[in-house]
């Protein structure tokens, strides 16, 4: 694809679980912001400025477009990452006055909300639940409490399975007194219609994941965000202030996204991230097809293998699996550094899914293959000959 141009045909890049690479347009887009109208937003009269807050209104705008949300009901915030996003509202949110009762997540976590769930239940004195998800990627509706604050993602990131129930969920949660809190930042890529029209509390993604620069966002529902006690105060957040007390910008309801925005904003990959949701929106049948072939043609290699022991129960874009050392006589580690040899670039490990991958399953390190709309069937094919070769 030519929005890839800049890759080599050695460059076989499988890591995009982690952080997808930039599409042309995207790059393009930072630049042009670096270039043409560096600036603050929110703060300035000059053109740059407005044209910088025009580009950044964008793009929540696109945001709320692409997931299929009403921005009467909903907000856009930017923040660092998925995992800062989750610890701002566990951090802050009034337990007390939301009536929770429980905080529950699920066995296959990112440490994202697994370590922030523990966090936030240990300081506010409350149990916690780790519900057991269906191979399927479903979460069981029987097994959530009632008044619990639900936090769980909708895709994976050992094997992309997905929250199939994800609309059952959200209604079960609201129905028993609960809340719930979408980890989005393996689906916003390639799986964000599961998101369409699905009225979570928040939903929390990384653009990095999605064809964007680095940065991350939290999707609100604005009945939700007044239960958040703001307590991460800063610049950019405030109509006044005076020696003692301070009016906060986000109870006008057209700033209400301040509520989560301290200080000056990544403008440029705001910006970029609108570039990146429109450039998704263009991809074609031609572009879908040629990702989906991909990850079936890697997955029945990988499944054939009889030393690799895949994951996966069916072709994603994220794939995982394992060698034995008493099989092979070295681990995923040894072997993805031979890989990394050959210009295959992989992850290895645990994927900060420790809890689920070491403790509940046993399984030594594992290798993770995860594909993008950059990704050729000649890369594929290299894969195969290289694990043939190994």
């Amino acid at each position: 694809m030519n929005d890839f141009a800049y890759l080599s045909e050695n460059d076989i890049y499988l890591d995009s679980a982690c952080q997808s690479l930039r599409p042309q347009p995207v790059i393009d887009a930072l630049n042009n912001y670096y270039t043409k109208h560096n600036s603050c937003g929110e703060r300035v009269k000059y053109q740059w400025g407005r044209e910088t807050d025009e580009k950044v209104e964008a793009t929540r705008a696109k945001l709320l477009k692409y997931l299929k949300l009403s921005p009467r009901k909903y907000f856009v915030s930017f923040t660092l990452n998925t995992t800062y996003g989750l610890n701002l509202l566990l951090s802050q949110i009034n337990i007390a006055a939301a009536g929770i009762k429980t905080i529950v997540t699920s066995d296959i976590e990112h440490n994202s909300p697994f370590l922030s769930t523990i966090s936030c239940a240990k300081r506010n004195n409350l149990p916690r639940k780790v519900i057991t998800r269906n191979a399927d990627g479903s979460l069981p509706l029987a097994d959530i409490p009632k008044n619990a604050l639900v936090v769980v993602n909708c895709a994976s990131n050992i094997d992309g399975r997905l929250l199939i129930n994800i609309k059952d969920v959200v209604k079960a949660v609201h129905k028993s007194g609960g809340y719930i809190i979408i980890d989005a930042a393996q689906a916003m890529a390639h799986s964000s219609d599961i998101l369409h029209k699905t009225e979570a509390d928040a939903i929390c993604f990384s653009a990095h994941k999605m064809y964007a620069p680095s940065l991350g966002g939290i999707i609100i529902r604005r009945d939700f965000a007044k239960l958040i006690d703001v307590n991460f105060i800063g610049g950019g957040m405030v109509d006044d202030v005076d020696k003692e007390t301070f009016l906060l910008s986000k109870d006008n309801p057209e700033h209400a996204y301040t509520q989560f925005e301290s200080g000056l904003q990544a403008w440029g990959e705001i910006i970029a991230l609108g570039a990146a949701i429109d450039w998704l929106n263009s991809r074609t049948k031609a572009d879908k097809e040629n990702l989906e072939h991909c990850e079936k043609k890697l997955f029945d290699f990988l499944k054939g293998q009889k030393h690799l022991h895949l994951i996966n129960k069916t072709p994603a874009s994220t794939m995982s699996f394992y060698v034995d050392k008493k099989e092979v006589g070295f681990d995923s580690h040894t072997l993805g550094a031979a890989l990394a040899d050959e210009g295959i670039m992989a992850r290895t490990g645990y994927f900060c899914v420790h809890y689920y991958l070491d403790h509940v399953k046993h399984y030594p390190p594992l290798i993770r293959f995860s594909l993008g709309y950059h990704t050729r069937e000649s890369d594929i094919d290299k894969v195969i000959d290289i694990l043939k070769k190994i």
